[in-house]
């Protein structure tokens, strides 16, 4: 394994990962209310997705990019209606201490949903294809192990950046009252819903 592919994956997976939106929301919210595990399942379904198209990206799978963008209308559309649910869900939820204790299903339920809004948005392909491209990979056969080193560091790079965001949200959890997680709850919902509207907006624009 190449320690600058995967240096380079890495950083590429970060990067992607840092910018707060929809799911650091939901990373945020999820590890305030039900504690920080089911906080990094929530970021480790985005990295998953983040993975998959990395995969399309490093090993020029163009014909899986052209069939997804094909259908870039419907996936963003049920990408914001799922948001505008998850926004009026949080919005409704309760607070930490009145919350309902987890289980293997909300743990799964937390992973695959973040999974699904990330995949949800065939655009991210693109990206990645640009960056790969940048590096020189998915553009000729044969480096399918250079491919996959960056696409590993990828994954890697994302997962710190949820396990460093759930972490330290975690480590403020129980300082807050049980009004301040209502108010978060509020605010997280309304930001949520915005962003499942806009992207209803653009779906049809």
């Amino acid at each position: 394994m190449s320690i600058e592919l995967f240096t380079r994956g890495l950083v590429i997976g970060f990067a992607i990962a840092a910018p707060v939106g929809p799911i650091g929301m939901l990373v945020i919210r999820r590890t305030l209310a039900e504690g920080r595990l089911l906080g990094l399942l929530t970021g480790l379904g985005a990295a998953a997705a983040d993975t998959l198209y990395g995969c399309v990206g490093a090993f020029g799978l163009t014909f899986i990019s052209s069939f997804l963008m094909g259908y870039a209308f419907w996936t963003k559309f049920i990408g914001g209606a799922f948001l505008v649910y998850l926004g009026i869900s949080t919005f409704r939820a309760k607070s930490r201490e009145e919350a309902a204790g987890t289980s293997n299903v909300r743990y799964a339920t937390a992973f695959l949903s973040t999974m699904v809004l990330t995949l949800a948005n065939p655009a991210t392909i693109l990206s990645f294809m640009a960056v790969f491209a940048g590096l020189g990979l998915g553009t000729k056969a044969g480096d399918y192990s250079a491919a996959g080193t960056v696409v590993a560091g990828v994954f890697m790079g994302s997962a710190i950046w949820w396990l460093m965001l759930s972490g330290g949200i975690a480590m403020v959890r129980h300082k807050l009252k049980p009004d301040t997680l209502k108010w978060i709850n509020y605010g997280s919902g309304a930001f949520l819903c915005a962003f499942g509207l806009y992207a209803l907006a653009a779906s049809i624009s």
